[in-house]
């Protein structure tokens, strides 16, 4: 697999405060690790405090579900990529405006995978909650959408 590489010189913004710009190199780092290198070991090793609350309804609570999860998901589609378009820092919160897909072939073609909307608090330089929201891009994705749909993971509120 090649594995995208998250650019922060392409995405940073001269507007970042120096805690914006330490959380979105956090974030950042947690989010090649886990979504484009798949190094399990290392983001569960780095990240994995037990203050991780996940909002993503379909996602158990916890950093190791959360790993659990990406584990499934890229076994299933090992070509699975998660990349960055936009990065946005506001205080303690770091969102990430992304671009997933699932197949080699589909990287780059935005009629293809999903458009993601992350977003991560930061409390004492780790990661402490994260929502999101998908929107799948085209039949097939809307198709995976139904399918791995509907059940509900953890109690925590959406918002």
């Amino acid at each position: 697999m090649d594995t995208i590489k998250i650019s922060f010189e392409d995405l940073k913004k001269d507007s970042w405060s120096d805690q914006e710009t330490k959380n979105v190199r956090l974030v950042l780092d947690f989010v090649q690790q886990l979504m484009n290198n798949h190094n399990f070991d290392h983001v569960l090793k780095k990240f994995g405090n037990a203050s991780y609350h996940q909002h993503n309804r379909g996602i158990a609570e916890g950093m190791e579900a959360l790993i659990t999860y990406v584990k499934g998901f890229t076994k299933r589609f090992p070509d699975y990529t998660y990349d960055v378009k936009h990065i946005h820092a506001d205080g303690d919160f770091v969102i990430f405006h992304s671009h997933i897909t699932t197949r080699k072939k589909d990287r780059g073609n935005d009629k293809k995978g999903f458009n993601v909307s992350d977003t991560w608090r930061i409390v004492h330089n780790q990661i402490v909650e994260h929502w999101d929201s998908l929107q799948p891009m085209d039949g097939s994705s809307r198709f995976l959408f139904w399918l791995i749909g509907g059940k509900i993971a953890n109690t925590n509120g959406v918002y």
